[in-house]
């Protein structure tokens, strides 16, 4: 999820970043459709009408591409992901670097 202070303030670039979710946004949920069809063809087959006459090769075809297509959308989600983390810039820390202009005191605490 993106925070406000990551976004770009050029309206072009937020325009494009709108354009190229949408666009991810809808490969997703053609995906999604293409599945629950998927599982639709594959309930009818198990549950359905003459499903005792049904051929069991054809259940392990039909788990084939339900599996197949379930690993296609995870190592769609995966790259997206890894685009993402890319893309987002870290923040950038200052640790321990303080102005030259600030006096320095080294204080020395001695145990009891």
């Amino acid at each position: 999820m993106l925070e406000t202070a990551e976004l770009p303030d050029d309206v072009t670039a937020l325009k494009a970043m709108l354009v190229a979710a949408e666009a991810r946004n809808q490969r997703k949920d053609e995906r999604i459709a293409q599945l629950e069809k998927l599982v639709a063809a594959f309930r009818q087959a198990a549950f359905g009408r003459r499903s005792e006459k049904s051929d069991p090769d054809q259940f392990e075809l039909a788990l084939e591409d339900l599996e197949t297509a379930i690993a296609a959308v995870h190592a769609e989600e995966d790259a997206e992901d890894r685009a993402a983390r890319r893309s987002a810039k870290p923040r950038s820390t200052n640790r321990g670097s303080l102005p030259k202009h600030l006096p320095r005191i080294e204080e020395i605490i001695e145990p009891d």
